[in-house]
């Protein structure tokens, strides 16, 4: 990690490993509510809640938003791995195959494992400052932007004989960025964020054969984003109180903590692992230079919101032995796991979310329609501006449970061929049980070529926030702001309008791959594979909800929506070259992947609301045909070079003119679908970094990342995001130049 992290600028691990992993991305948001604040990542383009996070290799909790809008991973609840100091972290592992059968729901597209440092006798200590090229015109900035620090600091001690502790504590914040906007945005860039981490690992032994382990950390983060931009002369807009218009900030209070405790014994040659995991993800809305219009001049500038809350709790306990005989071995682990998920929404002042009439009473159903207050002949909406607080009507507060038993094992034929086999049963208390199996294989054709293949069932469980999460908000349809109804599925008018309720995501999933070490200078490492979801759960699109009498004029759902089919290679290739005092190595990785939709279940609705053609391209976007990187890396003497390439694939979105009149378009639907497409064509950024080892102590690092300031295909004022461009994997920052100072003692 402390190898690979010294080529990069990134100080957030979803943007470090968007360089390291060829099948990871992670993106940037903007304009789409928490997404800003909480940055959704997938891994060969299946949904962020598809790949499975651990920590030294326990489950980790997720994050309790939900991602709506115009996002990636639209309708997903992922990890936020940014609440995790790089500077904790001793190395990440990256299983690629599904693993729901070894370790249960949302391991479809893999696992993450991320294995903290475990160091005993170091103090570290390193800082970061760097700035983002505000002038997306020029190579060279006249104006900067999202200044960025970072101060980390990771000691450990040993405790008693062969034990340890491990603290890492990190503070970093980066200022907003602002690129050109749109009249609908004025404010388009990246949000700013202010982030504190404490983070720590231990391992204390009791017994000749027995240790405690605990691990966790706690992690706050303080972020703020611009929302669409309110009109001055607008039912939206109080002139008295915003002259000109204004810009709608919303900002966010996140607390994410964790602790895992455990006992690892040995027993008659069995090795017994007993853990307790406790996750818990806070978010909480504070929106700010803003208005409720229905209370005119007399409306507050700032609302507390409220917001949702997740808390997973886990509790397993293990058994794992290797037997060997005369002709082979084999590994046999057993395992139980029980699992409780409490998630709940919130509710934020009243005038953050209610609507009052000339009265100066909350609207209801019985208000006549006269008593409304009105602009120019316009109803003026009620909750804040910018994002609509939770009302009590909103409010959750559900949880639920569920128990895994499993069994896997590892045969050693010989020295040359294994098999792997798993089977994992689960039950949970709102949806049923699942079963799911997988097989494993590896054969070493020669000392330097292993071959390996292995075929598994998989599962996701519907996230308690897909099945509950509800509110009341702004859309923004191209220039045109509606008011939405999200639907929580458990509520019967989903079943008035045919939404079945949610049951688990299901997976098939294939691989195959080689490593080999065609000399003593280059290795290889090629992975393909196939992964078939069938009802993965989806964002719908907007039903006309006019005629249910709830002031709003579109409601959504979340329903288990499409099949897809999703096959790609991973590639990585390494070359190094040692000399006496300096080597020299070439590093080539990359992933070719294509996600195919092969079923929409809209049953008897109307297939482009239910999943149109714009919310389908947002999900195969959420899959880019390819990223390439590839680097050259110096050393002499003292003195470390790396030169970077990234290769980002072309992406294609459709944009709001879909949804406009046909008269605009000669009544040619393919000419408003021709006009509504935004081509993003393949892009190439360059990084260049040079560190310094001035002693064993004291190291110095300098460089840039994006170095010629690229940036995706420019677009119209139709996008999501509100700005020129949409949230794609390169990202809208353009250069971001840094320095970093690292000290060993």
């Amino acid at each position: 990690m402390e190898k690979t992290a010294s080529k990069s600028s990134q100080v957030e691990i979803n943007q470090f490993l968007q360089y390291v992993i060829p099948s990871f991305n992670a993106t940037k948001q903007s304009g789409a509510d928490g997404a800003d604040h909480i940055d959704p990542a997938t891994i060969r383009g299946l949904g962020p809640d598809q790949t499975l996070v651990l920590i030294n290799g326990k489950r980790r909790h997720q994050a309790s938003l939900i991602n709506l809008y115009g996002t990636r991973g639209r309708g997903n609840s992922g990890t936020d791995l940014n609440a995790i100091p790089i500077s904790a972290i001793k190395r990440i592992e990256l299983l690629r195959d599904g693993a729901s059968a070894q370790y249960g729901s949302d391991a479809i597209a893999g696992v993450i494992n991320i294995v903290l440092k475990d160091a005993d006798d170091e103090l570290n200590v390193n800082s970061t400052i760097g700035f983002n090229n505000a002038s997306p015109n020029r190579f060279l900035p006249n104006k900067i932007d999202g200044f960025t620090y970072k101060l980390a600091l990771n000691y450990g001690a040993k405790i008693a004989k062969n034990g340890f502790i491990n603290f890492t504590t990190e503070a970093m914040s980066s200022n907003n960025t602002t690129r050109p906007g749109t009249v609908h945005r004025e404010k388009f860039g990246q949000a700013a964020i202010k982030n504190v981490s404490f983070f720590f690992n231990s391992e204390i032994p009791i017994h000749d054969n027995t240790k405690i382990y605990a691990n966790g950390g706690f992690n706050y983060k303080n972020t703020e984003a611009y929302a669409f931009t309110r009109d001055p002369f607008s039912e939206r807009n109080v002139l008295e109180i915003y002259a000109n218009g204004f810009n709608p900030l919303i900002t966010s209070n996140i607390l994410d903590n964790s602790l895992s405790i455990g006992m690892i014994a040995e027993f008659k040659e069995w090795n017994i692992d007993i853990n307790n995991t406790l996750g818990r993800n806070n978010f909480h809305y504070f929106i700010k230079n803003t208005l409720n219009a229905t209370l005119e001049e007399k409306s507050p500038t700032d609302f507390d919101a409220g917001g949702h809350q997740l808390i997973q709790n886990t509790t397993s306990i293990d058994f794992s032995k290797y037997f060997k005989t005369k002709s082979y071995g084999f590994n046999i682990a057993l395992g139980l796991e029980y699992r409780l998920d409490k998630y709940k929404i919130f509710a934020g002042e009243e005038a953050s979310y209610a609507a009052y009439d000339i009265n100066g009473n909350i609207i209801t159903s019985q208000t006549p329609i006269s008593d409304y207050k009105t602009y120019n002949g316009q109803i003026r909406p009620g909750g804040s501006q910018g994002f609509p607080g939770y009302s009590k009507e909103n409010e959750v507060n559900r949880n639920r449970s569920n128990l895994g038993i499993y069994a896997d094992t590892e045969i050693d034929f010989t020295k040359k061929f294994m098999i792997g086999a798993a089977l994992r049963y689960e039950y949970y208390s709102d949806f049923g049980s699942t079963l799911n199996y997988k097989l494993a294989s590896r054969y070493k054709i020669s000392p330097k070529f292993n071959l390996r293949s292995s075929f598994s069932t998989g599962f996701r469980a519907p996230s308690l926030a897909q099945i509950y999460y509800n509110l009341t908000f702004t859309n923004f349809i191209g220039n045109t702001p509606t008011e939405s109804l999200l639907i929580a599925n458990n509520n019967p008018i989903a079943r008035s309008f045919d939404i079945d309720q949610l049951k688990e995501e299901k997976a098939r999933n294939f691989s195959l791959g080689f490593t080999a070490k065609l000399s003593s200078n280059f290795n290889a490492t090629i992975d393909t594979y196939f992964v078939s979801v069938i009802d993965r759960i989806i964002l719908s699109g907007n039903f006309d909800a006019s005629s249910l009498g709830f002031g709003v004029d579109n409601v959504q759902f979340f329903a288990n929506g499409v099949d897809t089919k999703t096959t790609g290679i991973d590639v990585v290739l390494n070359w190094k070259k040692e000399f006496e005092n300096s080597y020299l190595s070439f590093d080539l990785s990359g992933n070719i992947n294509h996600m195919k939709i092969t079923e929409i279940k809209n049953k008897m609705l109307d297939k482009e609301t239910f999943f149109g053609t714009r919310d389908q391209q947002f999900l195969l976007a959420s899959a880019p045909n390819s990223k390439f990187n590839f680097s050259i890396n110096h050393k002499i003497n003292k003195l470390k070079s790396s030169l970077s390439f990234t290769h980002f694939s072309k992406i294609k979105l459709i944009d709001w003119q879909i949804h406009k009149d046909l008269n605009n378009f000669n009544n040619s639907e393919s000419e408003r679908l021709e006009a509504s497409i935004d081509n993003y064509k393949p892009k190439i950024t360059t990084d260049l970094h040079f560190s310094y080892q001035f002693n064993k102590s004291l190291n110095f690092q300098i460089g840039a990342n994006n170095l010629f300031n690229i940036y995706p295909t420019k677009q119209n004022s139709f996008t999501d995001s509100g700005g020129l461009w949409d949230a794609t994997q390169m990202g809208t920052n353009g250069s971001f130049y840094y320095t970093k100072l690292n000290l060993s003692l």
